[in-house]
């Protein structure tokens, strides 16, 4: 005879034998049916009825030409509506930026060097894309919703240590563990890179002049069951990587210094170093019917770049010294209560407190604009001009939801949230949500929704500038305007479809509209590495997506195409960032944001031979992100072939994983941007053909 009891927080399994009761903790299969079942809960706190969600898999990631390697934004472009740009950027559905990042349905703050540079695409589990109309627990970034879910000790055991290298001196060692003992189980990994191509350099040659980088990851996944009900994870990460500003040889520098002759516009130094850490303790509890998590969090993130002052002073007139740094705490609690069979409410809040500080420390000279506008140097002599600031912002957002089944065939999921937003300017809005799935056939879904949503700029990336501590200076702006950042208000129309063919094929076509007031953008108006944001008084953005997949014992394929639309109007924020012309240009038209593209493409296909030889070919096509006067141009189309061979080594038990890969497998050259349009300060080249090989052993 058997039973459960808890005694001390502990889950043990009571057996009687002869009238004789001895207890036992769980067995690892009994904790990994009550950790599988608590993933099902927490998954359930996250629905997505009536957005459109794509799913990408540990195996998926596994098929890209550089598998778990691959940098984390770039996992993104297999996304439909998700097009590249330099600097580790990628725009989903139009945007610039605008995601929000979760990790096991937690929110993870948004750090000063970006997301995709401080989480290694080897945590992964799976991960899910979900855009469109969002449902009303999910605020702040909305251009789509990052959920990733680790791997866990609680379903695997073991580790792996892999070891890669090829082009442009890459060397990439990286490892990750996991397992379980009793009620807890872990995941940990770990990886550096150094290699001499680090950001997206401003020429097409193979070898970019001062491009190295070098790079460290670390995340740790930790869990431990209370009892059937009950579970405490721990999740926490950290990235440090150092980048040099690639050179531009052959430039013409514009201004003297004093007692200096002219530096080779290949020998600068410039360089930045970015920073991120983060943590997050999450208490989750499931009891059937009802259902919550509660987690806080924090995270610390740093940007500092570091000029040459005396090459920065010959070409641009200013040598800034940028130091970008935030601090964020919040709390997130979610909770959903199954009424009955037709009903399901969900509610949950988020507040979140951040400490920014911007310190700006420049060396500029004596200057004034000509009556053509140019600036003119007026002395040879250098002078600092400190502008550093300190501000405090708080988020708070509460929401609720009901999931309500009409029909064994329609649920309708309708809701409100609020949000208010206090750092440089106060702001608040009541935003209602409705999404409505409609399962015509058990082939057939249809969705729409709507969504009012609110976007506050990002707190860590607005530094008030002290335009007066630069008048007289080679550094001044020639608009002297300086409106405060806004939120972002808008309304998005959702409609969309998909279709299961036979047992193997899926296609899905997805159509949205935005209409915004206050657009936000960032743009890059300077030699540093950090964005700014800006404000369109009016936004529309509009497109459609088709995506395709395929999958059949040893074969998986997939194809996305998408056309998309993303327009601004008037610019109303941190007008000193761009020119008199262009602002008055854009004040009377509708201007293309810099990072429209009109059509983005993405496709792939992996085969495998036997159960030990595996290829893969993934490719990228787009027409062109913007350029010139207003953003009036836009570059040319580009497209970019990638592929890799993976085969299996049977050494042993676990056996050694070789991996070719080959990026830009025809070495086309392309260009991302040439520096030209809208808050696009440099020219950025995609990389070159480039060859890596890879040894991963198991153990």
């Amino acid at each position: 005879m058997k039973a459960k009891a808890i005694v001390w927080g502990c889950t043990f399994a009571l057996t009687s034998m002869d009238g004789v009761w001895a207890a036992e903790p769980l067995t690892v299969p009994e904790v990994t049916v009550i950790a599988k079942r608590l993933d099902e809960a927490r998954n359930a706190l996250n629905p997505d009825i009536g957005a459109s969600t794509y799913v990408m898999d540990a195996d998926s990631i596994n098929d890209l030409p550089l598998g778990a390697s691959t940098d984390f934004n770039k996992l993104l472009f297999q996304m439909p509506g998700a097009a590249q740009n330099s600097l580790g950027q990628v725009h989903i559905r139009g945007e610039h930026a605008n995601l929000q990042y979760r990790i096991n349905g937690i929110l993870l703050p948004e750090g000063i060097s970006g997301f995709g540079n401080a989480v290694d695409g080897r945590i992964i589990d799976h991960m899910a894309l979900i855009t469109g109309t969002l449902p009303a627990q999910y605020g702040y970034r909305t251009a789509g919703i990052v959920d990733i879910h680790t791997r866990s000790g609680a379903f695997e055991d073991g580790g792996a240590m892999e070891m890669r290298g090829g082009s442009t001196t890459t060397f990439q060692p990286s490892f990750n563990y996991s397992g379980h003992e009793g009620a807890w189980n872990y995941f940990v990994t770990g990886n550096f890179l150094s290699s001499e191509h680090g950001i997206e350099p401003p020429t097409s040659k193979t070898n970019p002049l001062h491009d190295g980088t070098d790079q460290g990851k670390g995340f740790g996944y930790f869990s431990y069951i209370v009892n059937p009900f009950n579970r405490i994870d721990v999740v926490m990460g950290s990235s440090v990587s150092r980048f040099e500003i690639p050179n531009n040889p052959g430039q013409s520098s514009s201004y003297q210094v004093d007692g200096y002759g002219t530096i080779d516009s290949a020998k600068l130094k410039e360089s930045q170093v970015e920073q991120s850490h983060y943590a997050t303790v999450a208490w989750q509890r499931d009891q059937g019917e009802y259902s919550f998590q509660l987690a806080p969090y924090v995270r610390w993130s740093q940007t500092h770049f570091h000029p040459d002052v005396v090459g920065d002073l010959q070409y641009n007139g200013v040598a800034a010294d940028i130091m970008r740094a935030d601090v964020a705490t919040g709390l997130q609690a979610d909770g959903s209560w199954k009424i009955h069979e037709a009903h399901i409410v969900r509610a949950g809040l988020v507040f979140q407190h951040d400490t920014a500080q911007a310190n700006n420390t420049s060396n500029v000279f004596s200057g004034a604009f000509d009556a053509n506008g140019t600036m003119q140097q007026t002395a040879t002599t250098s002078y600092v001009v400190t502008d550093n600031a300190t501000k405090e912002g708080i988020l708070a957002g509460v929401y609720v939801q009901d999931e309500w089944h009409l029909s064994d065939k329609l649920t309708l999921n309708y809701g409100l949230r609020f949000d208010q937003v206090d750092a440089y300017i106060a702001e608040n809005q009541l935003s209602p949500r409705v999404g409505l799935v409609y399962q015509a056939t058990p082939a057939t879904t249809l969705h729409a929704g709507y969504a009012r949503t609110f976007t506050p700029p990002p707190i860590e990336l607005v530094a008030p500038n002290s335009l007066l501590k630069f008048q007289g200076s080679t550094a001044q702006s020639a608009v002297q305007v300086d409106d405060q950042v806004r939120s972002e208000r808008s309304h998005s129309f959702d409609i969309g479809a998909s279709q299961q063919i036979g047992d193997h094929v899926q296609v899905g076509l997805d159509s949205y509209a935005k209409l915004v007031k206050n657009l936000l953008d960032e743009g890059q108006f300077g030699s540093a590495l950090v964005f700014t944001p800006i404000n369109y008084q009016e936004g529309r953005v509009y497109g459609l997506e088709g995506t395709i997949s395929y999958s059949d014992k040893g074969t998986s394929a997939y194809a996305n195409i998408a056309l998309s639309r993303a327009m601004g109007k008037k610019i109303v924020s941190s007008q000193f960032a761009l020119g008199q012309d262009e602002l008055n240009y854009i004040s009377n038209n509708w201007v293309h944001l810099d990072h429209d593209q009109l059509l983005t493409m993405s496709a792939g296909i992996a085969h495998s031979f036997d159960e030990l030889t595996r290829v893969s070919l993934d490719g990228i096509l787009g027409s062109g992100l913007r350029k010139g006067f207003a953003n009036t141009d836009h570059m040319p189309l580009y497209t970019q072939l990638d592929a890799s061979v993976t085969h299996h080594v049977p050494l042993d038990a676990e056996g050694l994983d070789l991996r070719l890969s080959v990026l830009n497998l025809l070495d086309v050259p392309y260009q991302i941007n040439d520096g030209t349009g809208i808050s696009t300060a440099a020219a950025h080249w995609g990389p070159r053909r480039s060859v890596f090989l890879s040894m991963t052993r198991r153990f």
